[in-house]
């Protein structure tokens, strides 16, 4: 019975991924007014990202000791802020003078962007996985594979 449960949790939560996929389009800032907000917003959002993956980086390289507190409440909110991050950057700002480290690439690949948010969300959810079977050996690798998530977009999509 806790394994058809879990086997049902999983599919309801693949449908709702592929059901919010599809959802998320790329649409053109209607304004300087609105393409400065989305931009701001989006900034906002890999600001929280940041502030989120500084203890869990330090934990990973062996600078802070592990917390299970701060990994998991890090990782709940890095998958909450996953599932923001398609909505702001889906708003395509080029053709406003806005301050922005996005790549026009971001909006010409969105469905890879998609992916990439996709892997920080399943990663997020993977240290939460580890955390709550209270596997330490697995902690350096879930928190690598959320560093490596966001690195994977950073590489393509943001400008150096």
């Amino acid at each position: 019975m806790r394994l058809f449960n879990k086997a049902m949790i999983v599919a309801a939560t693949v449908g709702a991924v592929i059901s919010g996929s599809a959802l998320a389009e790329v649409t053109e800032a209607s304004s300087e007014k609105h393409a400065k907000a989305a931009t701001q917003y989006r900034q906002a959002v890999f600001q929280l990202v940041r502030s989120n993956m500084g203890p869990l980086g330090g934990m990973a390289k062996g600078a802070l000791p592990f917390d299970e507190s701060v990994m998991q409440t890090n990782a709940v909110r890095l998958e909450q802020l996953a599932d923001m991050m398609g909505d702001y950057l889906a708003v395509d700002t080029r053709k406003f003078d806005v301050e922005t480290g996005a790549k026009d690439e971001i909006w010409e690949n969105f469905s890879d962007v998609e992916k990439k948010v996709m892997a920080l969300k399943t990663a997020a959810q993977g240290l939460q996985a580890a955390v709550d079977a209270g596997d330490e050996s697995a902690y350096r690798g879930a928190i690598g594979k959320i560093g490596a998530s966001c690195k994977s977009c950073h590489d393509d999509y943001k400008k150096d």
